[in-house]
């Protein structure tokens, strides 16, 4: 039975779904802190180490968030888990995987005692394979030791605070298993990434297959394309190396007018059903289905769209688009950067219920399940990689790795439209007057570009811009009349600033020149209510009531829409701990009604 969308939206990883099984691991799990560090020479990971194992944690959730049932925000750096999994050794020519969404920062794994796999990078997905390390019995004992160092600033750690307790725009930390862990059984030969590029001026689809292995001899690997009960594409390729790129040609897209019920776009989120089937054949290589052997079959999506920038503007599918846009922190009060499913979906429609055709994801690499619900209702994201704070070797080496992994990761959504792997020059903070930073940060932009040259790439977003596609600026003026006076004037689209130092950095580095990028007013507002006597709290200004609020953010909004800049981004969608300038509240209520809110974030362009 094929699966459906909602099998795709509860899946782990929506784009890359193995028909029927998986099984989700979440749940309680035994838990040790272990703040001497001597678990491994203790050998906690032996199946028969119980006694450290003193509290139970509730998985996906970090131990810092009420949600785990733990709850301790104190620093703690070395974390272990401790599960009992009931499963058989996997048939001949099959084998059995363990993924990890994320676990941050650094993770090692065991099966009964057995050393099955290790990763490094907090945001990023890893897979262990477990099937050597199964034994007869049934009873299986899964070991995770978790690393996050608190006070580490050259560890990619977003907006996660050093200090013992949350400070200015820094949170509290999710430290350890914070997204999905589950178990799959696969083929011994099986796809392990699956990436997805629309060309819609060409009318295909670029499909880039790796395999868990190189083949013994060439392979077949057939890929379907559906638009509801529409065929749109079938063909067959033959892949002999473990990584394996062709073209689909799509012959619907040369038709110009009916591009309309095919692209995938905010108001119209047309996604295209996909089935991938990989064969490995005899040597004879004789008539169909003859000596077939270790097939594995995959479901997935995408969607078709063409992201473009030029003469100052911003382009969806070949025509000019206003980014409407506002920061998300994805952080939620009892799990932080953990969510359930409902929470990610409800965030995403949030957005869209504000008048919003997309978000900011901010300092983190959002859960796939949110990107599926992204991609689904039609939101426009740019993705961001979590920042170090001090710069040097090691940062240079860590930020490298695991924005290559998060890249890959998250190639396919066609609800990203922008990639930025800096932010306000954080983990690279002297571009201007230390080379190897700057060095460092168009790295980056020449990286992203060379993993994925159909997006925009943002290499540093707010200031002290360098390589870029789009010239992000940050401004947290509340005055509206300022707005317009920068960004007002008709030469903000051949990259003129009327003020190059809107806040404490310079825009632009040294040598930069316009090259038809588009300006976005990447984050501004940041407006919040008065704070009661003794509350903390963070924002760019205050306002007294609901009334005060709607007045100044509509000033606002209206500076940015009328103006020639190519989107906005507004500070920021929910309150998050003491940072409490969002749309919405903590616990996703709008501070002022829907209704007026969203006529605020779609107010019309002049002209």
């Amino acid at each position: 039975m094929p699966l459906t969308h909602l099998d795709l939206a509860g899946h782990p990883r929506p784009q890359l779904v193995r028909d029927p099984d998986w099984r989700d691991l979440g749940g309680p799990w035994q838990f040790a802190y272990d703040d001497a560090d001597r678990g491994r020479a203790e050998r906690w990971m032996e199946p028969h180490t119980t006694a450290p194992y003193t509290a139970t944690v509730t998985v996906p959730y970090p131990p810092e968030s009420k949600a785990s049932g733990i709850g301790d925000s104190s620093h703690h750096p070395v974390l272990w888990y401790r599960r009992t999994v009931e499963v058989a050794a996997p048939p001949a020519g099959r084998r059995l995987l363990v993924h990890f969404g994320a676990v941050d920062h650094r993770a090692e794994v065991w099966l009964n005692g057995r050393l099955v796999g290790h990763h490094e990078g907090g945001h990023t997905p890893f897979t262990c394979d477990l099937t050597d390390a199964v034994e007869p019995g049934g009873q299986q004992v899964l070991v995770v030791r978790a690393e996050d160092q608190p006070r580490d600033v050259t560890q990619p750690r977003g907006k996660q605070d050093w200090r013992d307790a949350p400070h200015v725009i820094w949170y509290h930390r999710t430290s350890g298993i914070w997204q999905p862990v589950w178990l799959e059984e696969v083929p011994d030969l099986h796809v392990t990434t699956l990436h997805w590029t629309p060309d819609v001026a060409h009318a295909r689809v670029r499909c880039a297959v790796r395999l868990s292995r190189w083949p013994a001899r060439a392979v077949r690997v057939d890929v379907t394309l559906r638009l509801g009960d529409r065929l749109l594409a079938e063909q067959r390729v033959l892949a002999d190396e473990r990584e394996t790129v062709f073209e689909i040609a799509v012959p619907a897209l040369r038709h110009a007018q009916d591009l309309d019920a095919l692209l995938w776009s905010p108001d119209h989120p047309h996604l295209v059903d996909a089935t991938v089937t990989l064969t490995e054949t005899t040597e004879t290589g004789a008539g169909e289905g003859d000596g077939d052997a270790g097939v594995d079959r995959l479901t997935s999506y995408l969607g078709l769209r063409d992201i473009g920038w030029e003469e100052g503007g911003f382009q969806l599918n070949h025509k000019p688009c206003f980014l409407r846009l506002a920061l998300q922190q994805g952080y939620w009060p009892d799990s932080h950067l953990a969510a359930s499913a409902d929470d990610l979906r409800r965030d995403a429609e949030l957005a869209k219920e504000a008048g919003l055709n997309g978000l900011r994801v901010h300092q983190k690499l959002e859960d796939p399940r949110f990107l599926y619900w992204a991609d689904r209702l039609g939101l426009m994201l740019w993705a961001e990689m979590p920042s170090a704070f001090a710069f040097g070797t090691t940062t240079v080496e860590r930020v490298l790795s695991e924005w290559t992994e998060a890249v890959s990761r998250d190639l396919s959504h066609p609800s990203i439209v922008a990639w930025v792997p800096v932010n306000e020059s954080w983990g690279a903070p002297n571009p201007a007057h230390v080379p190897e930073q700057r060095h460092f940060m168009d790295a980056l932009y020449h990286l992203t570009k060379a993993l994925d040259p159909s997006r925009p790439t943002v290499s540093n977003d707010g200031w002290e811009i360098s390589a870029a596609d789009i010239w992000g600026v940050h401004d947290y003026t509340q005055r509206a009349d300022v707005l317009r006076e920068r960004y007002g004037h008709a030469s903000l689209r051949s990259g003129e600033f009327t003020d190059p130092w809107p806040g404490a950095k310079r825009l632009l580095l040294p040598g930069v020149r316009h090259q038809g990028q588009p300006v976005v007013l990447s984050e501004f507002g940041g407006t919040t209510f008065e704070p009661a006597d003794g509350e903390e709290w963070f924002g760019y200004d205050t306002v007294a009531s609901p009334e005060d609020y709607a007045e100044r953010l509509d000033s606002l909004v209206a500076a940015a829409v009328d103006s020639p800049l190519a989107g906005f981004c507004f500070t920021q969608l929910t309150d998050t701990e003491q940072e409490t300038n969002g749309l919405f509240t903590a616990d996703r209520r709008p501070k002022i009604p829907l209704p007026g809110l969203r006529t605020i974030l779609t107010r019309p362009r002049r002209g």
